[in-house]
């Protein structure tokens, strides 16, 4: 035994040098050059991006995020829009330090608290607990990890906690809530008009002496800090590809198959019962009558037959087309994503046979609605849209095809005009329309019939030399095969190149400094209410007149903003805003031609019910209030620490295009 321990004793230097050895070939593998952590999916990197008290938020938490709100708006509105990945990581340290702050108070939530919340939300029609299989399959399917997801179900129930304990002492007197009664109920006729610097400018002409002077004074304000590029290219519009492409009834018929069941359907019968409201002071009698009729309508279940409620339209609706039908529309009806809010939307989203449980007021009047069944589609009548479905990604595919035969002869001829001369058939376009010119640009610049397109600017950004291709690359309605004609390096602009530019900065500059006087110079003009609108149209500045207008909603272009509906519910009629008002950008002048006092009638009815809103809308104030008070006091303890430089990893990526298609257009394959 000593013997070995002697040998090992006289090589254990060795082996340290092996093993030193080892791990840093490791590391130079783990951290080689495009192995960053970018390469991780987002959602599983544990990388810490801020540490909030004795907790922290990772790359993981704020991935999710990401993809949940990624989820829920598709494409009609963009992350950024949102607020982007700090408006993300914002709201997950709110969320740790409440957590944190209930811990402390000693209003955490307990084990059984927590299971008694997960009972209750997984359990089957009896009310009954579904099972720990099941249970577990539905949690890692939508939210992938059970302990993330119970550790939620704890952050919530310490929150309700903790705004309970804040917020106990909250309560609105009969009087406030009479007061709020009234400002909700009452409603008026306004006049108003919107001064706007955009509006202003436009009046304004500086002298060529003074842009030029502008210009000496400002020219390094100018300065170009990357290269121009003029670019001449090849353009293939999709739509033209697709409109001479053959699509057969079997291939059709093969798309129609294959569709998701959702798609096969539609839309859902929709009854409806409309009761009109023929004076502002009849509206909580209508209102009244509309209440009692889903009383009726919805007994005990909630629901109603549809001869029962077709029994009751033809009885009390007054929209004379649906009556006649018991309140039936005339075709099923489907959400349209473009025009969310719909009426009938809410409808769509009940269960068959459910009533609405309140009336519902739609454009001045109140409405019922019942949900019957879903629609099919048939065959025939999907037809007509799946043949523009499969069209359009037929063109897509032969389109980019034709880009890259178009990629291939630029290259080598270095001619656009023969290129779109050779392929003016195969494009279904004349050569004209396939070539075209950009002016000089650079990235961020919104490229005449481009827009601004990262994946086009990535393309560009390589070509350095008169006549470099580019590859093809997805613009609007089509794809472009760009070729530089010539480089500009970053330089201080000459004075004709950025003279629009410098207009338009004076302009915008001037406009801001005479905006407010130029308002208060129009409201002095003023006698009354009813000349609001036509003053502000002569002076060429958006004007307008609301019926109806309730405080809470937009006034027009003028916008909306607490100090607005002060001002408005504070003047009689005939009165107008001697001292404009800054709602956003703008300065607004307002006038009440006609004001509805609200019909008191109908508080008794309403009055629990608006006292709850107040008494929770208070609550919450008190609420986001007291937990902006402790993070602001952890931060100025050092308790929350962001790293910048973590976040920026996380910054917006454009969604990959599908293989074999380049990047800057990603068509439906549905």
């Amino acid at each position: 035994m000593l013997k070995q321990l002697s040998r090992l004793e006289r090589t254990r230097g060795i082996i340290i040098v092996l093993f030193a050895i080892l791990m840093a070939v490791s590391l130079v593998i783990f951290y080689a050059p495009g192995r960053t952590a970018n390469s991780i999916d987002p959602t599983k990197n544990t990388e810490v991006v801020a540490k909030v008290g004795s907790g922290s938020v990772t790359v993981a938490d704020v991935a999710r995020i990401r993809e949940n709100y990624a989820q829920m708006f598709g494409s009609r509105i963009s992350l950024a829009q949102l607020g982007g990945n700090k408006r993300f990581l914002e709201g997950l340290i709110s969320k740790q330090v409440i957590s944190q702050e209930a811990a402390r108070l000693g209003l955490g939530a307990s084990d059984g608290e927590v299971a008694e919340r997960i009972r209750k939300q997984f359990s089957d029609a009896s009310g009954n607990f579904v099972g720990y299989d099941r249970y577990k399959e539905s949690v890692t399917a939508r939210y992938g990890d059970i302990e993330k997801f119970e550790n939620d179900i704890r952050d919530e129930i310490a929150q309700e906690k903790l705004r309970a304990f804040v917020s106990a002492s909250v309560n609105v007197s009969d009087a406030e809530v009479e007061k709020e009664y009234q400002r909700r109920n009452t409603s008026f006729d306004v006049s108003y008009v919107a001064l706007s610097t955009d509006k202003l400018a436009t009046k304004i002409q500086p002298s060529d002496d003074e842009l030029r002077s502008f210009y000496d004074s400002h020219k390094t304000d100018y300065r170009y800090l990357e290269p121009q590029r003029k670019l001449r290219y090849v353009f293939i519009e999709t739509e033209k590809v697709g409109s001479k492409l053959p699509v057969q009834d079997s291939e059709l018929k093969a798309e129609y198959d294959s569709l998701d069941p959702k798609y096969k359907e539609a839309g859902v019968e929709i009854q409806q019962i409309l009761l009109k409201v023929a004076r502002k002071d009849l509206d909580a009698q209508v209102e009244q009558k509309a209440k009692d009729l889903i009383t009726r309508l919805r007994g005990t279940t909630g629901q109603a037959t549809k001869e029962a409620f077709a029994e009751a339209a033809r009885g009390n609706s007054e929209d004379p087309a649906t009556a006649k039908n018991g309140g039936l529309l005339d075709k099923p009806y489907k959400k349209n994503e473009s025009k969310p809010h719909s009426l009938y939307d809410r409808a769509v989203d009940m269960s068959p046979g459910d009533v609405s449980d309140i009336p519902i007021r739609y454009g001045g009047n109140w409405y019922i609605l019942r949900r019957g069944e879903s629609v099919p589609k048939t065959f025939e009548q999907a037809k007509a849209d799946l043949l523009v479905s499969l069209r359009n990604r037929k063109a897509y595919t032969e389109a980019f095809k034709l880009a890259q035969k178009a990629h291939t002869r630029l290259q080598e001829t270095k001619d656009p005009q023969k290129v779109a001369q050779e392929l003016a058939a195969q494009a279904n376009m004349n050569p004209a329309q396939m070539v075209r010119e950009t002016p000089f640009v650079m990235s961020g610049d919104d490229v005449p019939d481009i827009g601004a397109n990262q994946q086009f600017e990535q393309t560009i950004e390589p070509l350095n030399n008169p006549n470099d291709v580019g590859e093809a690359i997805g613009i609007k309605n089509g794809f472009a095969v760009p070729m530089l004609v010539e480089k500009k390096d970053p330089r201080i602009p000459d004075f004709d190149e950025v003279k629009t530019k410098i207009a338009d900065s004076i302009k915008q500059q001037r406009a801001k400094e005479q905006l407010e006087q130029k308002a208060k110079d129009l409201a002095a003009s003023l006698t009354g209410a009813d000349g609001i609108k036509g003053a502000g149209e002569k002076e060429g500045y958006d004007a307008g007149a609301e019926e109806s207008f309730k405080l809470g909603s937009s006034l027009g272009k003028a916008g909306s903003s607490t100090a607005l509906d002060d001002l408005v519910y504070g003047l009689k009629p005939g009165e107008f805003s001697k001292t404009p008002i800054k709602v956003d950008d703008k300065w607004v002048i307002a006038g009440v031609t006609k004001r509805y006092d609200a019909d008191t009638t109908g508080l008794t009815a309403q009055r629990d019910t608006l006292k709850q809103s107040m008494v929770s809308e208070r609550q919450d104030q008190i609420f986001d209030d007291y937990v902006a008070g402790v993070q602001q006091r952890m931060k100025q303890a050092g308790k929350i620490e962001i790293y910048e430089d973590v976040l920026a990893q996380l910054e917006e990526e454009e969604p990959a295009a599908e293989p074999g298609l380049p990047p800057g257009l990603n068509f439906p394959t549905k």
